[in-house]
């Protein structure tokens, strides 16, 4: 009977390939070729089988002379890399232009806060599991000094700038920020104790994010950990402005970022701005409305008015023969404001407005003792139910209120509410940041080390966000779905082999939509 060859799995799990011949009732052991480790590893033991099963049929020549025989079982590992998922990303890296950063270091910390966040340190363990021989720890920290003094930053910003202009729209900008805090004990002069919204009184840093209405990232700033929100956003609009000649552009941001000085200092840069207004500005805002229409809503009206740029939000009506609009002409001491009513939010807010109603009451009984519980008054005879305010928030629930200063006959009010709506895209980048890249900078101490990990930070969200965007897929899917499939190069009796682990459906899909030279599977 013909030889044939033969998997047997180990003691050690391995799966040992043979040639082997059938004589009488039992196997003979012709060639043991070799162990795998993986499917890479196999499929490379298989083909060199086959090739031996069939010598002279093949036009590969392995020289397979007695005298090579009886090393030929000798398994070599020579290299083993997740070339699909290091294809992906490099592609990426040069598609968005941040090869312009000449600096490899630079360029592996950012792949290894890609493929598993983790110190600086540990960073060199997860480059070598991909295949990629990592540069000496030492390098990794002159890379952090270079980012600083050379401005990469700078120069990966306006790259996202670029990929933007050419491929998206950038006449709408989203800005949110966040707190990142530190597991230190002191402050110092960036790392400050302040409002955290993790609720955390940890020393902790304030970050900015600017993102175009698709959550592409386009500028990133830090400040001291004790700086007020409000006073973040301008420095990074002038600053985005400055960098790339903007003369006209559309910042959206949520109703923290709402003051009058900033929305001053925006308007008198010539830019214009929707913010989110706040629930106490309603009965202010609409008192002219509930003038001319009363105070019944359909679900989805909106309704288009104006507030004072002062700021002042006590009810008050003006005179005339119709509801006065947004127009900067006719009202200049005043923004546009648009209201929007929504049915199931109202359901919702009742829903909650019922509950702190019961939990005051308890509180008025003595049943309970929560300090700062709402539609509690305090008078002389003692605690009592705050009956009009609650009444006055109960027929505004379901309102959400926008302030701008563009005009209506240039932004219609539906427009205006899809634009804040995109606001989201911003905070699933803060949340990819801060959960698949890791964002926190623990391992940290000093300004310009801190300052190079955001750098690090927002160049790969900045490729994470193009590879979602071209597949579909999250970043850690990506990851998930090629990482494991290795390319190896082994060494079997002085002849190198190199095989693959073959796509899945999935990695298919994500070499399709990156339209990489493998998209095909070959």
């Amino acid at each position: 009977m013909a030889p044939f060859l033969r998997k047997v799995k180990t003691a050690s799990g391995a799966t040992a390939v043979q040639i082997v011949a059938k004589e009488g009732r039992r196997n003979r052991v012709l060639e043991h070729l070799g162990s795998a480790h993986s499917e890479a590893e196999l499929a490379a033991l298989m083909h060199l089988g086959r090739e031996r099963l069939h010598a002279g049929q093949q036009t590969l020549d392995l020289e397979l002379t007695s005298a090579a025989a009886p090393s030929a079982g000798v398994l070599t590992m020579q290299h083993r890399r997740s070339r699909f998922l290091l294809e992906a990303l490099e592609l990426a890296w040069r598609r968005l232009g941040f090869d312009v950063v000449d600096d490899e270091a630079f360029f592996q910390l950012v792949l290894a806060r890609l493929i598993e966040p983790t110190s600086m340190s540990d960073s060199r363990r997860v480059l070598r599991e991909v295949g990629i021989d990592p540069v000496h720890r030492n390098t990794f920290h002159a890379a952090l000094r270079r980012c600083a003094q050379c401005d990469y930053r700078d120069e990966i910003a306006r790259k996202c700038f670029e990929h933007v202009w050419t491929s998206g729209d950038v006449s709408l900008v989203l800005y949110d920020v966040t707190t990142l805090y530190f597991e230190a004990e002191n402050e110092d002069a960036r790392r400050k104790v302040g409002y955290s919204k993790e609720r955390r009184v940890d020393p902790q840093i304030v970050v900015g994010l600017l993102v175009d209405r698709a959550g592409f990232p386009l500028e990133i700033g830090c400040y001291e950990g004790n700086h007020a929100e409000t006073r973040t956003i301008v420095p990074m609009i002038k600053q985005f402005q400055e960098r790339h000649g903007l003369a006209d552009i559309v910042v959206v941001a949520d109703a923290g970022m709402l003051s009058m000085e900033n929305l001053n200092a925006i308007d008198e840069a010539g830019l214009r701005f929707i913010v989110g207004s706040r629930p106490k500005k309603a009965p202010g805002d609409l008192a002219n409305h509930f003038h001319w229409n009363g105070d019944a809503f359909t679900d989805g009206q909106l309704i288009d008015t104006i507030t004072p740029r002062h700021g002042n939000t006590k009810p008050g009506t003006q005179r005339g023969h119709q509801e006065p609009v947004g127009e900067r002409e006719q009202h200049p001491g005043h923004w546009r404001a648009i209201w929007s009513y929504s049915r199931k939010r109202d359901l919702h807010a009742q829903h909650t407005l019922t509950q702190q109603e019961n939990r005051a009451r308890a509180v008025i009984a003595g049943d309970a003792n929560v300090k700062g519980t709402r539609f509690v008054k305090t008078t002389a005879a003692g605690r009592i139910l705050d009956e009009t305010s609650l009444a006055q928030a109960r027929s505004l629930a379901g309102l959400k209120g926008y302030v701008t200063n563009i005009p209506a006959r240039i932004m219609p009010a539906s427009e205006v509410l899809s634009s804040y709506h995109d606001l989201w895209h911003v905070e699933q980048s803060f949340r990819m940041s801060k959960t698949d890249l890791q964002a926190r900078p623990m391992f940290h101490r000093q300004r310009d080390a801190i300052e190079a990990h955001l750098t690090i930070v927002f160049t790969a969200l900045a490729i994470a966000r193009y590879l979602q965007a071209k597949t579909g897929f999250s970043i850690r899917r990506i990851i998930r779905t090629l990482k494991p499939l290795l390319e190896v190069q082994i060494n079997i009796g002085g002849h190198l082999h190199t095989a693959a682990d073959p796509l899945t459906d999935d990695a298919r899909h994500i070499l399709h939509a990156l339209q990489t030279p493998d998209a095909t599977g070959h």
